[in-house]
């Protein structure tokens, strides 16, 4: 890990502990080797750097919303943290230059963050997911290890001085099933759905929006 990245993570633990009650579950479903691809919900600002720090010590690098680095704080700590931006309604070269950092990520080993949601949930309500998580977990043999996050939501004005419980939980690490030949809209929807359920399972019943259904009908 190299210095820059380390300094981020301590910034990023001091103000977590004076800012937040943080419970981490699951945390042993985190390989502790190998690259992995980090599916998560998307609630708040905080949630990368809450991902960096829940991952320790796997080293992570994130796709994140350019709005991030364009504020003037989590900037400076996105590129400490050696985060990437994804333009959101960028062009298709835009969009593939995006996925292939991402690639290339995995292909060294390493820890690979996104939230598949393409910004936060403004209700707190999983959204659906856009297939772009799929391409990746599909052109690279990574672990895909979905999380849910609860509670960040209420980072908002006087919520950081209540220091409000939240909750980061790990699920178990699986892989999309083996595909050939190219896939059609339907069959990538699929797979990104079945991702997204994975995701929403972690979640509390009044978080998994979209997925609620699908959840709790076992589908």
């Amino acid at each position: 890990m190299k210095l820059s990245s380390k300094i981020a993570a301590i910034i990023f633990r001091i103000l977590f502990r004076i800012f937040i009650r943080l419970e981490v579950e699951g945390k042993e479903n985190v390989p502790p080797t190998g690259s992995v691809m980090v599916v998560s919900n998307h609630l708040h600002l905080a949630d990368p750097p809450l991902l960096i720090v829940s991952l320790l010590p796997r080293k992570s690098r994130f796709m994140a919303k350019e709005e991030l680095f364009q504020s003037r704080f989590f900037g400076v700590l996105m590129n400490l943290a050696e985060a990437f931006p994804v333009q959101r309604g960028g062009t298709i070269k835009d969009m593939e230059v995006a996925l292939q950092q991402a690639v290339n990520v995995l292909d060294e080993g390493l820890v690979l963050g996104m939230f598949p949601e393409g910004g936060r949930s403004r209700k707190a309500q999983l959204l659906r997911g856009h297939p772009g998580m799929a391409v990746i977990a599909l052109r690279s043999s990574a672990h895909i290890l979905p999380v849910g996050i609860a509670g960040t939501e209420k980072l908002k004005g006087v919520g950081w001085l209540r220091r409000p419980k939240v909750t980061v939980k790990f699920g178990e690490p699986f892989k999309l099933p083996v595909t050939e030949g190219r896939l059609s809209k339907s069959q990538l929807r699929l797979l990104t759905d079945l991702i997204m359920r994975r995701i929403a399972s972690l979640l509390p019943p009044e978080y998994r929006g979209e997925y609620k259904e699908a959840v709790e009908s076992g589908n």
